[in-house]
């Protein structure tokens, strides 16, 4: 008879509770689609809970559960970058599986733990690191793996993702939006990771090195946030035929691309105009999506919940259950069978490419331009020799109504530009004396 499969969780908050709620609830499933038991032995917390089984025993002493013989996979949820790396390199040097749901974690130190985790033949398994309950690390490990991805695109943070949906179905200013998005808990009372980008970029890196083969490279991810989004810039995109989406972008470019770019890859998040009939511009509230473009599939869309005790425990189980089917007679994977396992970043860690990743001033997209102009002669005529001089292609122009002060707002979308090259127009283009403010510019992307 099989033994049983022993689990720690560390951390019992929204998602360490709601991994053992499932458990509970789908304990019969789970051995019928297992072949095994699979019981939590161990949770580590700060204070003892009354609502958790009498049998399971709770310590605070984190470390300590991490190297029991009593545990078999630690499941890691309490988030951060320190105590939480010390205790899973602690738990992989133990013999321990590990499942986390800390993309922070993975994308500042992912390289290091997963190296750790090759050596003593164990395995790091996150799905729930990326776009909560849905399954887009094992699409892109596994279910892609005869694919040449070309490019992802995608809505990872839920929170960016609710406020820019209320901001344009209802009209509401940001600072409402987001002061909603606090109280519902889709937002923590320091909503800078949300909205300033920070959580979709440690997702992203994540996406970009199992889509490319390449190294974490958090720090190199370029990110924007959504604060500086006007309801102004929101209506605009809409009467132009899109709307104002926060993405990350993963883009594989060559020097055959056009535009004299450089081969590399591009990693970004920021807002971005799509049309109006994409797919990725009709995911709303707080769902995320992801979208990827490879070869020979071609597009396929990934959507669900990206975050919640459900949709996030629904992914750390699945984890679980990926690692008791790789585990032997003895609940240790032997050196063949970890050797048979898909790799923690779908390459095999010496076919991980040294491909570059491409700085800001070299990433290629469209954009659109905001500019605000007293009405004065030729003023239009001015902005759009300067983007012609800099080698950059109007795709559509609309002027609104004068409003105060005699200023008139001229939205200008451009096709595909090298960054750079956006960057010396915009500056040509703020010098004018009829231009009264700064250019705003929001990137554009028809998805194709």
């Amino acid at each position: 008879m099989s033994k049983s499969i022993k689990l720690a969780i560390l951390g019992l908050g929204t998602v360490g509770t709601g991994v053992v709620n499932l458990i509970n609830d789908n304990l019969a499933e789970l051995k019928r689609r297992s072949g095994r038991d699979i019981i939590i032995t161990e949770v580590g917390t700060r204070r003892q809970r009354d609502d958790i089984d009498p049998s399971i025993v709770q310590n605070d002493d984190l470390m300590a559960i991490a190297a029991s013989d009593n545990v078999d996979i630690v499941i890691e949820v309490i988030g951060g970058t320190t105590l939480a790396k010390d205790i899973i390199m602690h738990a992989i040097k133990n013999g321990k599986h590990v499942v986390t749901a800390n993309k922070a974690l993975l994308a500042e130190h992912g390289n290091e733990i997963f190296a750790l985790a090759e050596a003593n033949h164990m395995h790091v398994a996150y799905e729930a690191a990326v776009a909560g309950g849905i399954p887009i690390i094992k699409v892109m490990r596994e279910a892609l793996a005869a694919n040449k991805i070309d490019w992802l695109a995608g809505i990872i943070n839920g929170t960016g993702n609710f406020i820019m949906t209320e901001m344009r179905d209802k009209g509401r200013p940001f600072k409402d939006v987001l002061a909603e998005a606090q109280e519902l808990g889709y937002a923590e009372a320091d909503p800078t990771f949300d909205v300033e980008g920070i959580d979709a970029a440690h997702k992203l890196a994540l996406l970009a090195s199992i889509a490319f083969g390449i190294p974490l490279q958090f720090d190199k991810v370029y990110c924007e946030g959504i604060t500086g989004i006007t309801l102004q810039d929101v209506n605009y995109a809409e009467e132009l035929g899109y709307r104002i989406k926060h993405l990350g972008f993963a883009v594989r470019r060559s020097s055959e691309d056009g535009l004299q770019g450089s081969a590399g890859i591009e990693l970004r998040v920021h807002p971005t105009l799509i049309p109006q009939d994409a797919l990725l511009a009709n995911v709303n509230g707080v769902k995320n999506a992801v979208l990827v473009n490879s070869h020979p599939l071609g597009q396929t869309l990934y959507c669900g919940d990206g975050a919640g005790a459900g949709a996030t425990a629904s992914a750390v189980m699945a984890d679980v259950m990926d690692l008791v089917r790789v585990l032997g007679p003895n609940d240790r994977s032997s050196h063949s069978e970890h050797s048979n396992h898909v790799p923690h970043l779908a390459f095999m860690p010496e076919e991980l490419s040294d491909t570059l990743v491409l700085r800001a001033e070299q990433m290629i997209t469209g954009y659109y331009l905001r500019v605000h102009a007293y009405d004065n002669p030729g003023v239009l005529a001015d902005i759009t020799r300067i983007l012609s001089d800099a080698g950059i292609n109007i795709d559509a122009i609309l002027q609104k109504p004068a409003h105060k002060l005699g200023q008139v707002p001229v939205i200008i979308l451009t096709l595909p530009v090298i960054e750079s090259q956006m960057n010396l127009a915009i500056e040509k283009i703020e010098k004018l004396t009829a231009v009264a403010d700064k250019v705003v510019r929001i990137r554009l992307d028809e998805l194709a």
